[in-house]
């Protein structure tokens, strides 16, 4: 499972490493509403939540749809901009303004991609045209409460109200503590977009990618960018370009904007040193797939306590030489045992830190 990224004939220049406000501000309000994804931003969101005045709160609540299970493609507006070639702007005042570009149906379509689960990467019917796709909108709306459904029905209704209300919204989130966390951000954010576009412009595509997340993968003959994610999903730049945008408050998410006819845009997170490199999905599926096994299990309990050759794996177990390594085979494949030469023997041992980071591996794989 991936996300490609068809860039056949894109042209060097059209690609750009850009901060954006208004995406930092969506990641803000996300870390917010999900405090559980990002463990490491849970002092932040603790300070400014207990700061939030009680009307902004609430105000918070009734759309955090926008924002809670991801965040909403209206927060990279400047992907939206007929033309395929905007940039982000280097004010949150600036990405207003872009935000107010989009078309109704862009915005409508945009803010109900998640929540009621419209058409993402392909063209169809918009709900504000079509009576089928409104109902089938306000249907799935139904599903996820009253507050849902009266928001959905307000942005079928009116859209330019709903428009006003998020534009203000978001100045009085930036008045309330985003202000003081993007000036802290930005020039950290800044930075790293300017040391990914010096990798572009002397060492290629390809050591850029490297440098923003080991899931990202180009094949350069076929013109493809492969994003390792638990998701199927394809976008062409055609004759627009390419967006990277740098976020500080994304970690463990890898987003990927692929919306019909936007433009293409990834959205990553700044690396952190202290940080180890996710495992691929292929590398995650095979380690949750080795350790589904009884045998293997017990053989992993061996192994986190000392090492032991194949013949004594045997000897403990009551199978035979062969079965062992057939087992031990799988586990070393999915990383999860290291080997050793003593003399003529071979001794296998369980790597306990790769263990130890399964479960956040498996819930960064699953939120990438």
């Amino acid at each position: 499972m991936s996300v490609r990224i068809d860039i056949t004939g894109l042209r060097p220049e059209g690609i750009a490493v850009v901060p954006s406000p208004l995406a930092e501000l969506g990641m803000a309000l996300h870390a917010l509403s999900e405090p559980g994804h990002h463990p490491g931003l849970q002092g932040w969101a603790t300070t400014v939540t207990a700061g939030l005045d009680a009307h902004l709160a609430d105000r918070m609540c009734e759309a955090d749809f926008l924002w809670r299970t991801t965040f909403s493609d209206l927060f990279l507006p400047a992907a939206g901009v007929p033309g395929g070639t905007t940039l982000p702007g280097a004010t949150l005042a600036d990405d207003l303004d872009l935000l107010d570009k989009l078309s109704d149906e862009q915005f409508v379509d945009a803010a109900l991609e998640f929540s009621c689960a419209l058409a993402y990467d392909t063209q169809g019917p918009d709900a504000l045209s079509d009576p089928e796709v409104r109902e089938r909108a306000l249907e799935l709306a139904a599903s996820r409460g009253p507050r849902q459904v009266r928001f959905t029905r307000r942005l079928l209704d009116d859209p330019p109200s709903v428009r006003a209300w998020l534009r203000q919204f978001l100045r009085d989130c930036d008045d309330a503590f985003f202000a003081e966390t993007w000036s802290r951000l930005r020039h950290p954010l800044a930075a790293d977009a300017r040391h990914k576009t010096d990798l572009l412009r002397h060492k290629g595509l390809a050591e850029a990618l490297s440098s923003v997340s080991p899931a990202l993968s180009l094949d350069e003959p076929a013109g493809l960018i492969t994003v390792d994610k638990l998701t199927d999903g394809r976008t062409v730049t055609a004759d627009g370009g390419l967006l990277l945008v740098p976020t500080s408050l994304g970690r463990p998410h890898l987003m990927v904007l692929h919306r019909y006819r936007w433009q293409p845009v990834l959205h990553y997170p700044v690396a952190s040193p202290e940080l180890a490199a996710p495992p691929s999905v292929e590398q995650l599926t095979l380690r949750m797939t080795a350790l589904s096994h009884p045998v293997r299990m017990r053989i992993c309990r061996h192994l986190a306590r000392t090492a032991y050759t194949t013949g004594e794996l045997a000897r403990v177990h009551g199978v035979t030489a062969p079965e062992i390594s057939r087992h031990l085979s799988v586990l070393k494949k999915a990383g999860l045992i290291t080997t050793r030469r003593r003399g003529r023997y071979v001794l296998h041992q369980l790597d306990v830190s790769v263990v130890a980071r399964l479960g956040s591996d498996f819930l960064e794989g699953l939120l990438r």
